[in-house]
């Protein structure tokens, strides 16, 4: 299910500070000047892949999307399909599965329900799939730090940049006309540091851990439902199992 929370909030925070400056008086291109732009965002990009690793980088840059346009994971649609095949496998055996794999659209469970079926002994088959999980975990996290490092480095680097700014101004005393101009160029430095921080670097990393988080509890949803079939659980059980692990709103979809 796509969810346009990520697009929407920061446009919209994006907006209100523009509108705010135009109602003090400001003027939107005023705040577009090349050499604090490229110094922000240039400099917050690089200090935080130093921070990391080239993998780490590039994980996060792909995320970007996943964080901005990507589909939110939910659980309860698992419930049914998890147990409909706790049903097929009770009534006609593991091996009835295997002709239901090319039905199944979530990649973790058609894995699970393949490992199932070939045999595999439900303690590795736990320990298989709970790798998955922690190795996705791992990757998550990492592409939600590289975003909260650079909330954290933007401010700073907006400070470099307005300290060199004003380093400039006092260069150039002597034409007075020009001062009042380069003062506000140099704190646009500061302002795009820590706007950048609050309204873009922040926003996605949190979004990136929340997404990860909904995707890891519907695989550890999987994880008890593979387990179930395999020790053989009635499908009732199975399903207020499941049913119980999954959030309060979830938990009225899967009833309705």
């Amino acid at each position: 299910m796509k969810d346009i929370a990520a697009p929407l909030g920061i446009g919209a925070a994006l907006g209100v500070i523009m509108l705010a400056n135009i109602l003090e008086g400001g003027s939107p291109a005023s705040l577009f000047l090349l050499p604090p732009l490229l110094l922000v965002f240039g400099g917050t990009l690089c200090v935080a892949v130093a921070g990391g690793t080239v993998a780490d980088a590039k994980n996060a840059v792909a995320s970007v999307k996943r964080a901005l346009f990507g589909k939110v994971a939910t659980s309860a649609d698992v419930v049914p399909v998890v147990v409909s095949l706790s049903d097929a496998a009770r009534r006609e055996g593991m091996l009835a599965l295997e002709s239901r794999v090319e039905e199944i659209d979530d990649p973790f469970l058609v894995k699970g329900v393949t490992l199932a079926v070939d045999g595999t002994d439900p303690e590795e088959l736990r320990e298989i799939l709970e790798g998955e999980l922690h190795a996705k975990k791992a990757v998550d996290k990492h592409s939600a730090k590289f975003f909260t490092d650079a909330g954290g480095y933007a401010p700073t680097i907006g400070i470099v940049g307005t300290v060199m700014s004003l380093v400039h101004v006092l260069e150039n005393l002597a034409d007075p006309g020009a001062l009042g101009h380069s003062i506000a160029a140099a704190f646009l430095a500061t302002l795009w540091g820590v706007l950048s921080a609050n309204v873009l670097w922040l926003p996605i990393a949190a979004r990136l851990k929340r997404l990860s988080e909904l995707e890891c509890n519907r695989m550890e949803l999987v994880i008890e439902g593979i387990a179930a079939i395999q020790a053989g659980a009635n499908p009732r059980i199975v399903a207020q199992k499941l049913q119980s692990l999954l959030p309060p709103q979830e938990q009225l979809e899967a009833a309705a």
